[in-house]
């Protein structure tokens, strides 16, 4: 699978593109241009990954089967493959970096905090725009232990306060947004359950609700990503 590197050191971020997209779809979205003094600074360095969502999640007439194991496959791909990638090419030669931050837009921000919680010794840290935090909108009322381990509101709920995850939680940088306009209203709903579940075990999180003429749509990204990633990299 093809992916896309965007400057030469700083902190690593896990880039997923939104439903069915490309590795270059952030770049000509003007998603890249608007850190460009990080990139350039040596702030942080963007891995842009390729998806397989139109076998997954997006395709419903394939049977639930083959789409799960797809799903699955894609995880492990991402972090047995691009994950030693990641920390090769960002070490250069020097020290590696201690965990990998995630970000994405829409099903790029569900697989951002998905991969966040699922290994929190690899992810330290996630930053979601308009994301949708469970399988119901892709598979309705089918659910298999895949989904259920790629689907941050359920596993979350069914994790006891004291799981070990829970611990390392507390200790990752964690960002949910959605704005609050058109096309957000299950995207509101979703990232409001994950704030209660959120609080429920103690995490510390920042789930921020922009107005309500904040839409589900990439000139809102534009302006949420430079603003969150600031405070995700400079902010003690």
């Amino acid at each position: 699978m093809e992916f896309k590197v965007y400057g030469h050191a700083g902190r690593p971020i896990l880039v997923f593109p939104s439903q069915d997209g490309r590795f270059y779809d952030f770049e000509d979205q003007g998603m890249v241009d608007t850190i460009s003094s990080f990139i350039e600074n040596g702030d942080c360095q963007l891995f842009c990954v390729d998806s397989v969502d139109q076998e997954g999640w997006s395709e419903s007439h394939l049977p639930y089967e083959h789409r799960t194991y797809i799903i699955e496959q894609y995880y492990f791909y991402i972090v047995n493959e691009l994950v030693p990638r990641i920390f090769e090419i960002n070490a250069n030669g020097g020290d590696y970096a201690d965990g990998i931050y995630t970000t994405g837009v829409s099903l790029g921000a569900s697989h951002a905090v998905n991969f966040m919680f699922r290994n929190p010794d690899v992810f330290k840290g996630c930053i979601g725009l308009s994301g949708y935090y469970d399988c119901d909108i892709f598979f309705g009322n089918y659910c298999d232990d895949i989904l259920y381990r790629n689907s941050p509101i359920r596993y979350l709920n069914g994790m006891n306060y004291d799981h070990p995850y829970v611990q390392k939680y507390r200790e990752c940088r964690i960002v949910l947004c959605c704005g609050q306009g058109a096309w957000e209203d299950e995207m509101v709903k979703s990232t409001g359950r994950m704030q209660e579940l959120l609080n429920a075990k103690d995490i510390p999180a920042w789930c921020d609700f922009w107005g309500y003429d904040v839409s589900h749509d990439w000139p809102w990204w534009r302006i949420q990503f430079p603003y969150f990633m600031e405070h995700i990299l400079f902010d003690d």
